[in-house]
């Protein structure tokens, strides 16, 4: 089905069928030569689709459906790739003396409800990095200039932060701060 009627105008509205009948050969395509990987390019072309079930009725134009389409397809790719960069992937056998040394117990014991409530306990300058970070994915430098301060300082802050919060789920207390061991 073509998206142009018999005068090659567009119509009011595409379907989504007749869409992936037009464009999923060239998304995928266009999609494969970013990721050089063919389930890679299946899952950007398919989320390009998604987003258009979801987005496209906001499209004012629809004869700029392709380019939304591979704008949107080179969006999502980016999204993935800063992702990646993020949060990289690595086998367990790989990275397995980096992991903490966290007893089975301990694992069985914690719940989201009791994250969250130590959280609430650490001190004010750790809670906010931690919370911007882990349960509100802004990177480190979005976090220092949301709370003003130098980068170095997020990143100490979430690192003494963590050790705060594991000390409170292990352990249930407050941690000793410097001031509390020196005096």
């Amino acid at each position: 089905m073509s998206l142009t009627d018999n005068e090659g105008r567009m119509p009011a509205r595409p379907d989504l069928e007749s869409l992936v009948d037009r464009y999923y050969s060239s998304l995928y395509q266009f999609a494969f030569s970013l990721t050089r990987n063919e389930d890679d390019a299946c899952d950007l072309t398919q989320e390009t689709f998604l987003v258009w079930a979801e987005k496209g009725h906001q499209l004012r134009d629809v004869s700029k459906v392709k380019t939304w389409l591979f704008t949107t397809l080179y969006r999502e790719f980016l999204e993935k790739k800063r992702r990646q960069t993020r949060f990289p992937h690595f086998e367990l056998s790989e990275v397995n003396e980096d992991l903490p040394r966290v007893s089975p117990v301990t694992i069985y014991q914690l719940d989201s409800k009791a994250v969250l409530g130590a959280l609430t306990r650490l001190d004010d300058a750790f809670q906010a990095p931690l919370t911007l970070f882990y349960l509100e994915d802004y990177s480190y430098k979005e976090i220092a200039e949301i709370l003003q301060v130098p980068i170095g300082t997020v990143k100490s802050r979430i690192s003494r932060g963590i050790v705060q919060l594991h000390h409170l789920l292990t352990n249930g207390g407050p941690v000793a701060t410097g001031k509390e061991q020196r005096g």
